[in-house]
């Protein structure tokens, strides 16, 4: 007998759809996977054959043969135990097959019959809509995630023994009810707050303009001068996840496996070490995977030490940072992958790190100092809008002086410019200034006289300014003045936004000038 059971597998982070066929017939008794099977899914066969045992039935002594298709891409992982084991009660004539009509299903079976979570299931939910079904079948820790597609019916089971019973017709499976959670932040009980950082108001009013428009920033300064507690409390003023976004990042993570049971519910925020390769950093694999800066989107990526990476998985960033997608070809496909994050990134000047120091002297050589600098080259540096030097705090003002202006102030500015942007940037379909194209910063951005003649004086003084670099100036610009409440670009926005990219005019890197000319 014939049985056919719809599931689905990942190739990045969406799902295809996968037919798993299973034939019983008479004559020598054996279990055979055909359709490109990976050893994850040929190993089934020793979790199914335990698992049905457990609910009291066997796998035939005939001859089983399963055939995922399409037969020409390959399968990995193990969700398709459920659907197999299903497929052989229903085949074998055990259970019926009318009540998996229109359904999806999917789960690992472990050797006592119970349902392990899977990678994917909001993608598999999003299929199952898409491709007209009435409902999806999961285990009971990932029905969370396809419970938040609109419009479909998710069932849950923690046994085996759940589904057999639905099969069979003698108890129905749970259907899993979607809950309205709590709204939850990134609060400073975790990630701190910004009024831990004393004095830096050249540096606290960059990173807020970096958030307001979802800018990269870079920080350069001295060992233990507040950069990386700076960068690490960018998530608490950012705005809150909306749902389009939550679905978005929900997704990356739910494909390799780290998504909680339901959406995401505070923006990523990722900081690798600097030994990370460059595939761990853009994704990839044999069975690509989202990487680094694909985990980070709609979140921060932060790279502490920036020049210590490696040069290749630096230059890896260019694309990135330039499209906000990563492009993965493999024999097998291409995959593309979202991959829209703020850059924050943190620097010493030096090997030494004290170059530009007022308190302490620099004693690393000028070609040690090229060496060490030549690792940012210019095209990158060119993507990064807000450029930071972070210097000494004296100690009166660290030990004495009053707490800086909290997370939660700077996060109201925040959003009110983002819902700024999100009005003016509908019809472009972009979510905050940095994520404007060409033609959306021209027609959006309509630059004063003397912005006009302020953006001229600049191009002359800074000789090695590129046209990116002056589009990105003109981004810079329009978010100050969305977070001063201005729909005017004037010349002081102009100026403001230069100051923050200092590296424009310099013909060679010189960490010691990234500065804002105004705090």
């Amino acid at each position: 007998m014939l049985a056919t059971v719809e599931s689905c597998t990942l190739f990045g982070i969406d799902a295809y759809p996968v037919a798993v066929e299973v034939d019983i017939a008479s004559g020598l008794p054996g279990y055979h996977v055909v359709g490109l099977p990976a050893t994850s899914v040929k190993e089934g066969a020793v979790r199914i054959r335990s698992s049905l045992e457990r609910v009291g039935q066997k796998l035939p002594n005939k001859k089983v043969t399963v055939n995922l298709a399409p037969a020409d891409r390959r399968k990995a992982g193990a969700a398709f135990d459920l659907p197999i084991a299903a497929g052989v009660l229903i085949a074998d004539g055990i259970a019926s097959g009318e009540l998996l009509e229109g359904l999806m299903l999917m789960g690992e079976l472990g050797l006592d019959g119970s349902l392990r979570p899977v990678r994917g299931a909001l993608a598999a939910g999003l299929l199952a809509r898409e491709r007209g079904l009435r409902g999806i079948v999961l285990p009971s820790a990932s029905a969370g995630e396809a419970a938040e597609v609109d419009g479909l019916e998710v069932f849950h089971a923690d046994h085996l023994c759940q589904v057999l019973s639905a099969l069979a017709g003698e108890s129905p499976l749970p259907r899993w009810e979607r809950l309205s959670p709590a709204p939850v932040r990134s609060g400073a009980c975790s990630l701190g707050d910004m009024s831990d950082v004393r004095g830096q108001p050249a540096a606290r009013a960059g990173m807020e303009i970096a958030v307001a428009g979802g800018h990269n920033a870079l920080l350069v300064g001295p060992p233990g001068m507040g950069k990386t507690m700076l960068a690490r409390r960018i998530p608490t003023i950012l705005p809150d996840l909306t749902r389009e976004e939550a679905l978005e990042t929900t997704k990356i993570y739910s494909s390799v496996g780290l998504a909680p049971a339901g959406l995401l519910r505070e923006r990523p925020f990722r900081a690798p070490h600097h030994t990370i390769s460059m595939a761990a950093l853009l994704g990839g694999g044999s069975t690509p995977r989202p990487g680094e800066v694909s985990l980070s989107h709609r979140g921060v990526l932060f790279l502490d030490e920036l020049p210590e990476f490696s040069r290749l998985a630096l230059e890896s960033l260019r694309q990135p940072l330039e499209d906000r997608r990563v492009t993965i070809s493999r024999v097998a496909g291409t995959i593309n992958l979202p991959a829209s994050f703020l850059l924050a990134a943190s620097a010493n000047p030096c090997p030494c790190g004290w170059l530009g120091s007022r308190d302490r002297q620099c004693t690393c050589s000028p070609s040690r100092i090229e060496r060490y600098q030549s690792k940012l080259s210019g095209p990158l540096l060119d993507r990064i809008d807000v450029q930071i030097f972070v210097h000494n705090v004296p100690l009166a003002e660290l030990r004495h002086a009053e707490p800086g202006e909290s997370s939660e102030a700077i996060r109201q500015r925040v959003c009110a410019a983002r819902d700024r942007q999100r009005r003016r940037l509908r019809p472009w379909r972009a979510k905050s200034n940095a994520e404007m194209s060409s033609r959306a910063v021209r027609e959006t951005c309509k630059l004063t006289s003397g912005a006009e003649r302020a953006l001229d004086r600049l191009s002359r003084i800074r000789r090695g300014m590129t046209g990116r670099g002056v589009e990105r100036i003109i981004k810079l610009a329009r978010t100050i003045a969305d977070l001063a409440g201005e729909d005017a670009l004037g010349a002081g926005a102009i100026f403001e936004a230069a100051a923050y990219r200092a590296l424009d005019h310099e013909p060679k890197v010189d960490m010691t000038k990234v500065a804002p000319a105004s705090a």
